[in-house]
This record gives C-alpha cells, sequence and structure tokens, in this order.
C-alpha cells in the first residue's frame, strides 16, 4: 500500500470487537462495522489518498 502512497503515514491501534476503521486527519474514511466487510486494496488507496 505504502508504494502506492508514499506519502502516508499508517499507524495501527490495537482495539477489541471486530473493529477496522480508516481516519484520515481526524475524518472516518472507512468502517468496517458500517459497511459489514473489509475494504478493497483500492478502497483502502483512495481512503489514504
Amino acid at each position: 500500500m505504502l508504494a502506492r502512497v508514499p506519502e502516508a503515514q499508517i499507524r495501527l491501534r490495537k482495539s477489541s470487537g471486530g473493529v477496522f476503521e480508516i481516519t484520515v486527519d481526524g475524518a472516518l474514511r472507512f468502517s468496517k462495522k458500517q459497511q459489514g466487510r473489509f475494504p478493497t486494496d483500492e478502497e483502502v488507496a483512495r481512503a489514504i489518498a
């Protein structure tokens, strides 16, 4: 993923309950809980671009 968006600073934060969210500058860009699924690689790239 970093090869596609090399300026991204990615941080993994430990949580519980199956939560998987992508936030950029405090804005929620993807939520597994809302979507009911994990994002595709393309969705991750778009979310952090």
